[in-house]
This record gives structure tokens, C-alpha cells and sequence, in this order.
């Protein structure tokens, strides 16, 4: 399956953007999707996942209340929606997709990425 992000960004601290993610060359509905994101110098890092029907979400400590993943099967397509942004959250972020990810907040359980769509959120 091949993911391509777009929607990224500069943003003041405190603001809101949405990403997107659409997939296509597969059935989207099978696929379990993730968020990652990786500043620089850092390891890639989990943000959000959803299941293959969206109605189970999860997200990383570090932006649960401010984050919201979100996906629509219909158009093969899987969101981020991003508000109260900080500073930290200065990253490239990429979407994921498996299958059935053993883990789904390790980045080695995803088979397919998106080459990624940089947020810089300035201070």
C-alpha cells in the first residue's frame, strides 16, 4: 500500500493543523494505521494510532487531550488533527500501516510509511 501525508506546516504556538494521510493499492479498511513522528536527532516516536474500523484510538502520553486520529474507509484516507500545538512538537511526522501490528506504538509492527510532512511549531 502506498501513503502519502500532506497538511504540514508552520504554525504559532497554540495553533491547530490537520494531516492527512491517503493510501491506495490496497483494500484501506485492512490496515491498521499509526502516526510517528521524529525531530531531529531523535528516534521515531509514536503519536496516535486507530483500528481498522476507527472505533479504537490510541494515543501517546505526551499529546493525549490535544491530538485526535481519526480515519474515513470511504476515501482511503486517515487523519491527525493537531491543536494546542507546542514548540516540542516540532517533527516530520509519517503515517504507518500494518495489517495486524504486533505492537502498535513500535515503529518495527508497520510494513508501509509515507515519506513523511515536516510541522515546525514556533515559540
Amino acid at each position: 500500500v502506498l501513503l502519502v501525508e500532506s497538511g504540514g506546516g508552520l504554525v504559532q504556538a497554540g495553533g491547530s493543523l490537520r494531516l492527512s494521510c491517503a493510501a491506495s493499492g490496497g483494500t484501506f479498511s485492512n490496515y491498521f494505521m499509526g502516526w510517528f513522528r521524529q525531530a531531529p536527532g531523535k528516534e521515531r516516536e509514536f503519536v496516535a494510532a486507530i483500528s481498522w474500523s476507527g472505533s479504537i484510538t490510541y494515543y501517546a502520553d505526551s499529546v493525549k487531550g490535544r491530538f485526535t486520529i481519526s480515519r474515513d474507509n470511504a476515501k482511503n484516507t486517515v487523519y491527525l488533527q493537531m491543536n494546542s500545538l507546542k514548540p516540542e512538537d516540532t517533527a516530520v511526522y509519517y503515517c504507518a500501516a500494518d495489517r495486524r501490528p504486533t505492537t502498535y506504538s513500535s515503529k518495527s509492527s508497520y510494513n508501509y510509511w509515507g515519506q513523511g510532512t515536516q510541522v515546525t511549531v514556533s515559540s
